[in-house]
C-alpha cells in the first residue's frame, strides 16, 4: 500500500503534521519514529513559553498528550528509523533500519537538530561520564554539588536555572559579556544567588580520572585559566541538523540544501523537490521553538493534502 503521507520524525513538527493530515482527510498516514514521541524539547526541564500553558511544565509534560491526539485521528506510528528518503517519478521511497522499504506520495520530514559539541579537550572523552547535554537527564547526579554550565543562548540559561534549583552552585561560563536570552530568563539568571558568571571565556579542558569528571579548566580572553573543581559540566552550544535521511546513495542530497545543511525551503514549506517539505528545526531560518514547530508541521500538512489531492486527481 502506498501512503498518502510519509511523516520522518516525532516530534512538535511532526506530530502536528500528523494531526493536521490525518484530520484534514488523508487516510493513510504513518509517522515513522525510532523512539517515542515528543522530539527534543522532551528534556527540557522548564516550558514558560508555550501559549495556553501557565505555571511551570516541563518539555516531558508538554508533549505526552499530543501523540493521542493524533492518534484519534488516524495517524499510525512505525517505531523504526528512517534511514533515507529518495524519489522515483511520484513516489517516495522510505528505507528503514530493518531493511524494508515503505512507499508514499508525498513526504513531511522534521528529524530535528541534535546538540552540537563544544570542542574543548577531553569533552568526547568525559562524555556520559560527568560531561552532559541534558540537565533534566543527568542534574539529579549532582544535586548538593558544584557544576558548570557551558553556553549563552535559551537553553544554556534556562538549563542553569533548573540546575540552580538541585545544585550547592552553578558555574554559567560564556564566551561573550552579553547573552543571546530572552531579557527576562537573564533577569532571572542575574538574581539567582547560586549562579556565578564566569564572561568573556571559553572552556579549555575538563579533565578526572576512571570515576569521572573532576574540574574544568577555563581561559578568558586574555589567556589566564581558571580552574574549577565540578563533577559535572553541562554544554549548551547549539545544535547540528539530523539531515542524514536526505542523503542519497551517491552522496548528494535529495533537495537543495544551504551550505550548513539545513533544508531550503519557502514559506509553505516545499523543498526543492515536489511532493517533500521539511519541518521544524532542520528547515532554513528556523526559529528552534516549539510553538513554530508546531506552526510548520502544520503547514507542511495542509500543503501536503493539497498536493497529494492534485497528484491523484490529475
Amino acid at each position: 500500500m502506498i501512503l498518502d503521507c510519509a511523516i520522518v520524525g516525532g516530534g512538535p513538527a511532526g506530530l502536528t503534521a500528523g494531526l493536521y493530515t490525518t484530520r484534514g482527510g488523508l487516510e493513510n498516514v504513518t509517522m515513522f519514529e525510532k523512539g517515542m514521541p515528543g522530539g527534543q524539547i522532551t528534556q527540557s526541564s522548564e516550558i514558560e513559553n508555550y501559549p495556553g500553558v501557565t505555571g511551570e511544565i516541563t518539555g516531558m509534560d508538554l508533549m505526552i498528550p499530543w501523540p493521542e491526539q493524533c492518534q484519534k485521528f488516524g495517524l499510525k506510528h512505525d517505531m523504526v528509523e528512517v534511514t533515507r528518503v529518495s524519489k522515483d517519478g511520484d513516489i517516495f521511497k522510505i528505507y528503514k533500519g530493518d531493511g524494508t522499504v515503505s512507499e508514499a506520495y508525498s513526504v513531511i520530514i522534521g528529524t530535528g537538530s541534535s546538540p552540537r559539541r563544544a570542542g574543548f579537550a577531553g569533552e568526547d572523552e568525559f562524555f556520559g561520564r560527568g560531561v552532559s547535554t541534558c540537565a533534566t537527564c543527568d542534574g539529579f547526579f549532582y544535586k548538593g554539588k558544584e557544576v558548570a554550565v557551558v553556553g549563552g543562548g535559551d537553553t544554556a540559561l534556562e538549563e542553569a536555572l533548573y540546575l540552580a534549583k538541585i545544585c550547592k552552585k552553578v558555574y554559567l561560563i560564556h564566551r561573550r559579556d552579553t547573552f543571546r536570552s530572552a531579557p527576562n530568563t537573564v533577569a532571572r539568571i542575574k538574581r539567582t544567588e547560586n549562579i556565578e558568571l564566569i564572561l568573556n571565556s571559553v572552556p579549555d579542558e575538563v579533565y578526572g580520572d576512571k570515576m569521572g569528571v573532576n574540574g574544568l579548566k577555563v581561559k578568558n580572553k586574555d589567556g589566564e585559566i581558571r580552574d574549577i573543581a565540578v563533577p559535572g559540566v553541562f554544554t549548551f552550544v547549539g545544535n547540528n541538523v539530523n539531515n542524514q535521511t536526505l542523503i542519497q546513495e551517491d552522496g548528494s542530497f535529495l533537495c537543495e540544501m544551504t551550505k550548513s545543511g539545513e533544508v531550503i525551503v519557502d514559506i509553505s514549506m516545499k523543498t526543492s523537490v515536489a511532493g517533500l517539505f521539511a519541518t521544524g528545526d532542520m528547515r532554513i531560518a528556523a526559529p528552534k521553538q516549539v510553538v513554530s514547530a508546531a506552526g510548520d508541521g502544520a503547514v507542511a500538512a495542509l500543503q501536503a493534502i493539497s498536493y497529494v489531492d492534485e497528484l491523484l486527481n490529475a
